[in-house]
C-alpha cells in the first residue's frame, strides 16, 4: 500500500514540509490502522514544523496530533473495521507519525470509539478542544456550579479558549472572555461570553498585588505569565483556576496569599499523557452533556495541502478558533 503524506523534513534553510508518497512501512508499528478524515492545526504541529521548536526528536515525521477517521484493521477485539475513532497526545505527530497522512497507525490503547460526535466534530475539539473540556471538569470536580459566580476564559479566541466558552455557556456559566483581539467580540458573544474584556493585568506596568479584589468564581487559563499571576489575586473564597498554557510566560510572579487566604486551587491541565479510560469518559461526555454547541462557528476548514500555511498563522499569534485539515480525499 502506498498513501499520501505531508512529511516535515530536515534541511538546510529549516524544517520544510512536503507532500510525499510513503509506504506502508512509513506506519510504524501499533495495533489500530486508521484511515484519517480529519486532523487539526494545533501550536504544538506549528513547532513541530518549526527549527528549534523542542517538540521533535528526530526527522522526518508527519505531524499531526490530532487523528479523526475510520479503523481499516485491528489486531485487537476492542475495534473494528468501520469503527469511527479519534487519537490524540501521548506520541502522536512528535515521535511517531500523526494526522497529516492518508493513514494512521497507532497503539489500541490511545485510540477512543467515537459516540455521538462525528469525525469532523472530534477534529473541530481536537487537542485545544480536549484540553478545554479537562479544564471544564476540573472547575466541576471542584463543585463550581453557575450559582457559584462568573468563570473567567484567557486566550479566548484560541482552540482551548473558544471551546471552553462553548461548553461553559451551554453549562449554564456567566462566562467572561480575556483576549487582547479587539475585533473578536461579537464572535465570542455568539458562542457564549456574556462579557468580553481585554487582556490581563489591564495594566501591565502596575506592581502586582498579593491579594486583589476579587472578580470571578474560577478560571480556565491558557496564558500563564503575569496574567495567571493575577488571575489567581483575583479568584472568589474557593475558587478554582484550571492552567494549561504559558503563551505569556513560565515564570509565575505570584505569592501563597490566594491559596491559604481564600482557599483557591491551581490545577494543571494536561492532556498529553492522561491514561486512556479517562480520556475515552469525558470524549462520551463531549458527545452528551459538555458537548460544544457552536463548533462551526469556531471551526476554519482547510485542506491538508495548506497546513504549513495555517501552522506559521499560528505560530505568528494571527489565527484564530480552531482550523480542521480534511484529509481524505484532498491531496
Amino acid at each position: 500500500m502506498e498513501f499520501w503524506a505531508m512529511v516535515a523534513n530536515e534541511s538546510d534553510s529549516g524544517i520544510v514540509l512536503t507532500k510525499q508518497r510513503v509506504s506502508e512501512d512509513f506506519l510504524g508499528p501499533g495495533d489500530v490502522t486508521i484511515k484519517v478524515h480529519y486532523s487539526s492545526a494545533n501550536y504544538k504541529d506549528a513547532l513541530a514544523i518549526t527549527a528549534g521548536g523542542g517538540v521533535v526528536r528526530n526527522y522526518p515525521i508527519v505531524p499531526g496530533i490530532d487523528i479523526t477517521g475510520e479503523v481499516v484493521s485491528s489486531d485487537v477485539d476492542d475495534f473494528a473495521e468501520g469503527d469511527l475513532v479519534v487519537a490524540h497526545g501521548y506520541d502522536i505527530g512528535v515521535a511517531r507519525n500523526g494526522g497529516f497522512a492518508e493513514y494512521a497507525r497507532v497503539p489500541a490503547d490511545w485510540v477512543v470509539k467515537l459516540d455521538g460526535v462525528s469525525t469532523k466534530d472530534a477534529a473541530a475539539i481536537g487537542t485545544a478542544g480536549f484540553t478545554a473540556a479537562l479544564s471544564v471538569q476540573a472547575l466541576l470536580d471542584r463543585r463550581l456550579t453557575p450559582e457559584t459566580g462568573a468563570i473567567l476564559v484567557t486566550g479566548a479566541t484560541g482552540g482551548v479558549g473558544s471551546v471552553a466558552i462553548d461548553i461553559l455557556s451551554g453549562l449554564g456559566f456567566e462566562v467572561i472572555a480575556s483576549t487582547g483581539k479587539t475585533d473578536a467580540a461579537d464572535k465570542l458573544a455568539d458562542i457564549g461570553a456574556n462579557e468580553v474584556i481585554g487582556r490581563l493585568p489591564e495594566d501591565p506596568a502596575a506592581k502586582p498585588r498579593p491579594l486583589s479584589k476579587t472578580r470571578w468564581a474560577g478560571a480556565v487559563d491558557s496564558v500563564g505569565g503575569a496574567s495567571l499571576a493575577y488571575i489567581l489575586s483575583s479568584i472568589g473564597y474557593g475558587g478554582t483556576v484550571a492552567a494549561s498554557g504559558l503563551t505569556g510566560g513560565h515564570v509565575l510572579p505570584t505569592t501563597v496569599m490566594p491559596f491559604i487566604l481564600r482557599g483557591v486551587a491551581l490545577i494543571g491541565i494536561d492532556s498529553v499523557a492522561l491514561p486512556i479510560e479517562p480520556r475515552r469518559e469525558l470524549w462520551t461526555r463531549l458527545g452528551q452533556d459538555m458537548r460544544p454547541r457552536h463548533l462551526s462557528d469556531i471551526e476554519n476548514v482547510a485542506p491538508i495541502t495548506e497546513a504549513e500555511k495555517v501552522l506559521h498563522s499560528i505560530k505568528n499569534g494571527t489565527h484564530s478558533g480552531r482550523t480542521i485539515f480534511g484529509v481524505a480525499g484532498e491531496f
